[in-house]
């Protein structure tokens, strides 16, 4: 009798599998996909499956059909379902069950008309899927040739040292002083500034360095001017001080010095100006010698700040790389901003502030200690050993070779794929090209015909104030050739 019953129950449970499968074979999910539109394929999914959860005709726990079968119901890419079904996850109207599949949530997030939000795109670009093979980032370094096994010998060696239990204990807000001297001393001789370890505060990567100053420098109703396109994280920070944003267009020599001239003269609490003018984010460019001294002589007579970021000074390929803003004596108010995050690893979060302001860099220091303490004193101990014997300098000398020969491989991809299409910077230095093309293009578009193939790329309006501009900035540093190669002709063929 048990073994009856056992095998009516094996039966009965092929029988209800069979019967989900087919209810799963006829869900229909009516959808024009069109490839025309500026939305990308997997936004075009997730809108749908969005107004069908709030009409009601899909309910909140209803099971989906698998990736794959959706994929075919459409009859697009599985990797492009799966993205769709990733954003729905992330913004809560979808649940996964372990085993059973993918769900409407029983409880919905407020229904927001899609088709006109920015935050959804936002939200794809910052979740950036597993289904993606290639991705152009903005210049990340190659975490490959990172000295990874140096670093952590000389994380081992300061926890075996006899005096461990000191740095047990809690650090200076400012970061450890035999660090800073040694930061300060590379800034001096290799950057011509003049600077002491009183006018340094260590932070965890540059862009706490960037509020830290923010919040310190700005109250709400200044003013700071940017340049357009540029870096959207720094603006971020300036905004959330209480500070208005004022774009200054940017060309092949940098910043537009007579926009920065034509603000100061309608604007009567501009407090500072952002740039980066050692490798202009995102177009590469280098400030002018000329614009740069107009730009100091500026600052001093209306008596805003220079907020300096110098992301990427180690990788420059020319001859002379030129100095910081900040190394120019004649410039009385400054703050610059550095890391080490891509001269070692971007996981690596070291970064410093640098200023000639001494109350900014106390304010910075007392700010600094409320959110975080202090920093990584053990690891800012272990990267201080790595500089003293010599190791970060031969990495950047064997990073600065091989990028440079990425560099002119993805020159000379460039040139082969794109010179009836667009037009590039050659850089000097940085691990990104500019590339702008000599039609209109519908970048959404693109990056959903990219997307269908498992390649991402950052949409150009990820550093446009308004609206997007017509470059886009492709990082090479962190991609193998062959991964260089299939990526730009890829792209060539959609352009």
């Amino acid at each position: 009798m048990t073994k009856v019953l056992y095998l009516w129950t094996v039966l009965m449970m092929q029988f209800l599998q069979k019967l989900i499968v087919q209810m799963l074979r006829d869900w229909k999910f009516e959808i024009q996909l069109d490839e025309k539109l500026d939305k990308a394929i997997y936004l075009q999914i997730a809108d749908a499956l969005i107004k069908d959860i709030h009409s009601g005709r899909i309910n909140p726990g209803d099971a989906l059909p698998g990736s794959r079968n959706l994929a075919q119901l459409l009859k697009v890419n599985r990797n492009t379902v799966v993205e769709a079904l990733s954003v729905l996850l992330i913004e809560g109207w979808l649940v996964s069950k372990e085993r059973q599949g993918t769900f409407v949530a029983d409880t919905l997030p407020n229904f927001k008309d899609v088709h006109s939000s920015d935050e959804l795109t936002a939200t794809i670009q910052r979740t950036a899927n597993q289904h993606y093979h290639l991705r152009f980032d903005d210049g990340h370094p190659d975490t490959k040739i990172a000295p990874i096994g140096e670093l952590a010998r000389a994380y081992r060696q300061i926890f075996n040292q006899k005096a461990k239990w000191q740095m047990m204990g809690y650090g200076n807000e400012f970061g450890d002083f035999e660090f800073r001297k040694t930061i300060v001393q590379m800034l001096n001789h290799q950057r011509g500034m003049r600077v002491n370890e009183h006018h340094i505060c260590i932070t965890r990567g540059s862009q706490m360095a960037m509020y830290l100053t923010s919040q310190c420098l700005f109250t709400k109703g200044d003013y700071v001017m940017i340049e357009n396109p540029g870096y959207k994280p720094a603006w971020e920070a300036f905004e959330h001080a209480g500070a208005t944003l004022l774009p200054v267009n940017v060309d092949h020599n940098g910043l537009m010095i007579e926009e920065v001239s034509h603000y100061l003269k309608t604007y009567k609490k501009i407090k500072a100006i952002y740039v980066t003018p050692h490798h202009q984010y995102p177009t590469t460019a280098t400030l002018s010698l000329k614009r740069r001294l107009e730009l100091i002589q500026l600052s001093n007579t209306y008596g805003f700040t220079i907020i300096e970021d110098d992301y990427d000074n180690e990788f420059h390929f020319g001859y002379r790389p030129l100095l910081p803003l900040s190394s120019f004596t004649e410039l009385k108010n400054y703050v610059y901003i550095g890391t080490l995050s891509k001269v070692v690893a971007p996981a690596l979060r070291i970064g410093y502030l640098v200023s000639n302001n001494g109350d900014l860099i106390k304010n910075a220091g007392s700010l600094r200690k409320i959110i975080d303490v202090q920093g990584d004193g053990i690891m800012e101990q272990a990267v201080l050993q790595l500089i003293k014997d010599g190791t970060i300098k031969r990495h950047i000398k064997k990073a600065s070779h091989y990028y440079k020969s990425k560099r002119d491989f993805m020159a000379g991809l460039l040139n082969k794929h794109f010179a009836d299409k667009a037009t590039f910077t050659f850089p000097e230095g940085g691990l990104a090209f500019w590339i702008v093309p000599h039609k209109a293009v519908d970048w959404s578009y693109v990056a959903g015909k990219l997307d269908s193939v498992g390649i991402q790329i950052i949409l150009p309006n990820t550093y446009s104030f308004d609206k997007p501009v017509k470059g886009i900035r492709l990082g090479y540093g962190s991609l193998s050739e062959k991964e260089l190669e299939e990526g730009i002709i890829a792209l060539s063929k959609v352009l």
